[in-house]
């Protein structure tokens, strides 16, 4: 149940970003509901698995994948439309690569991105990368700047428009920041996973 959930907000999270080249009032608010509920599914999924003890390496690399495909999806489609600058999709997209990348060679080592099996093993790689707070903050500035950037570009003007604009950039660029910290220390760690020819 939990992976139907993962590949029904993928898909959902597709349709969603093509409907935002239908330039109408009426269809951005619905994008911009149909975010929230893609966004609501990121959650539901892991509660799901824990629920009904679905919890599994599988799992966790489909949630993953999940993930990578709502997010680059939002922020190639938001460069695109040109409401953000071609670095952001770029940043992002190869974090994710690079991060993935590794993590799956983690995997292979019987590691995981989280849980009780993370790959990470230092204090501040676990806090920075794996722990609630963290992950938490990261998902709601994600979250704040998919919905608010939708509800920024309406077609027609609202009032406070101008100030829902700003709180929507505001949070995709903490978002991005956050992005490429909580990559670092997976690049860090991930050194024990090739070991050296002369150890």
């Amino acid at each position: 149940m939990a992976n139907l959930i993962t590949i029904f907000r993928s898909i959902l999270a597709i349709i969603v970003i093509s409907i935002l080249f239908i330039q109408n009032q009426a269809v951005y608010w619905a994008a911009f509901v149909l975010t929230i509920i893609v966004i609501w599914m990121d959650g539901l999924d892991g509660y799901v698995a824990r629920k009904f003890n679905e919890c599994s390496k599988f799992g966790a690399v489909l949630d993953i994948i999940g993930d990578r495909v709502v997010e680059n999806a939002y922020w190639i489609a938001f460069l695109a439309l040109g409401w953000l600058p071609v670095w952001v999709p770029l940043v992002v997209v190869v974090r994710g690569l690079i991060t993935d990348g590794l993590r799956s060679v983690a995997l292979e080592q019987g590691y995981t991105a989280f849980g009780s099996s993370t790959m990470m093993q230092g204090k501040i790689g676990k806090f920075i990368v794996a722990s609630n707070f963290v992950r938490f903050s990261y998902a709601v500035f994600k979250a704040i700047a998919f919905a608010l950037l939708i509800a920024a570009h309406t077609p027609i003007e609202y009032p406070y428009q101008h100030l829902v604009s700003l709180v929507a950039y505001t949070s995709a660029y903490i978002a991005v920041f956050l992005c490429i910290i909580r990559g670092i220390p997976v690049v860090i760690e991930s050194k024990r996973f090739f070991p050296s020819k002369n150890a």
